[in-house]
């Protein structure tokens, strides 16, 4: 199945269960998440912030309520008209594998639960596009299921999930520098922490 594919098959899943998961995930504490990004942006408040895969919004009214400007950006129809209605925000109908960024807009984009959708194949060509979006020295926050580079369907959703050395590699391949990791939730034992958290700050790379 090509990569269009597989994306379509779980944008069409998000839009089946669009209530039930805006339902479901409404009460989910990411705040340690939301404030690692903050903290690590450089400069004066407030910040222009872009929620990749915002979902139905949630955490764009949480940026919103401390004060920042966020936009999101989701593949799923249904999540686009919730996350507007739930948070006021501009919100982008963009599919991840066909994403049309503006260059240097954002100080931060917000990645929670999102990018292990991408396929491999495709993740360098997304994340050289979000740090296309991220205004020098901005920075990227992702969190992502923890594997051993495994990749295929769980259900009816595709996700790939790396060790820690692979994704490094990855975003260092994309032009980012890696401020800090940790892994959740926190306090679960090291077995249990199935959440890779990162922070990336980006760096131009050096020209021909």
């Amino acid at each position: 199945m090509n990569p269009q594919a597989l994306a379509a098959q779980t944008i069409a899943h998000y839009e089946r269960y669009a209530e039930s998961y805006r339902d479901g995930t409404a009460d989910h504490d990411v705040s340690q998440n939301i404030e690692a990004l903050l903290a690590a942006i450089e400069g004066p408040a407030p910040f222009h912030v872009l929620d990749f895969g915002c979902g139905p919004g949630r955490d764009l009214c949480s940026f919103v309520q401390r004060g920042h400007q966020a936009t999101g950006l989701d593949g799923s129809a249904p999540f686009v008209a919730m996350a507007r209605l739930a948070s006021g925000c501009e919100v982008w109908h963009q599919d991840f594998l066909a994403l049309d960024l503006p260059a240097a807009r954002f100080d931060g984009v917000f990645a929670n639960a999102t990018l292990f959708h991408v396929p491999r194949s495709e993740l360098l060509a997304v994340l050289q596009k979000l740090h296309h979006a991220l205004k020098p020295d901005g920075v990227l926050f992702s969190s992502n299921p923890r594997g051993q580079d495994n990749e295929g369907f769980s259900g009816s959703r595709y996700g790939a999930y790396f060790t820690l050395e692979t994704w490094r590699g990855l975003l260092k391949a994309a032009g980012f520098e890696e401020i800090s990791h940790y892994y959740r939730p926190t306090d679960a034992p090291p077995a249990e922490q199935y959440w890779l958290a990162s922070l990336w700050r980006r760096r131009d790379l050096p020209g021909p």
